[in-house]
């Protein structure tokens, strides 16, 4: 059995509904918020530069992904309307976060909670 992470067949923004879909050849499929993939970026400024130096992200429940930019044929460059860009999405790191999705919100959720931090007003 392979441990290579399935290549992604599709991969759709819907800015209408602000999420983003991605299917990948083993067929499963991911579809995630703007919030989320903000509030777990793989930048420095939200996953620290070691272990333990996690930022809890507050205040993007209305922020909007403007552009994705593919970085040669293993990544993509999120464009969020807050100016966040400088994350790159590896399909490894958006196929983990499609695996644990229910998991990394909750924790998110509860961390947000723990520090007296919001979610931010709803989107408008």
């Amino acid at each position: 059995m392979s441990n290579a992470t399935p290549w992604p067949v599709e991969v759709k923004l819907k800015q209408a509904e602000n999420t983003l879909e991605i299917s990948f050849e083993d067929g499963s499929h991911c579809q995630f918020s703007a919030e989320f993939l903000r509030v777990h970026s793989p930048s420095a400024e939200v996953k620290g530069h070691g272990p333990g130096q996690e930022v809890t992200v507050a205040g993007k429940r209305g922020v909007a992904i403007t552009r994705l930019d593919p970085v040669g044929n293993y990544a993509l460059r999120i464009h969020f309307d807050d100016g966040h860009d400088t994350g790159l999405y590896t399909w490894a790191y958006f196929h983990q976060l499609g695996q644990r999705r229910e998991e990394l919100w909750s924790d998110y959720l509860r961390r947000l909670s723990l520090q007296g931090l919001s979610r931010g007003p709803d989107r408008e």
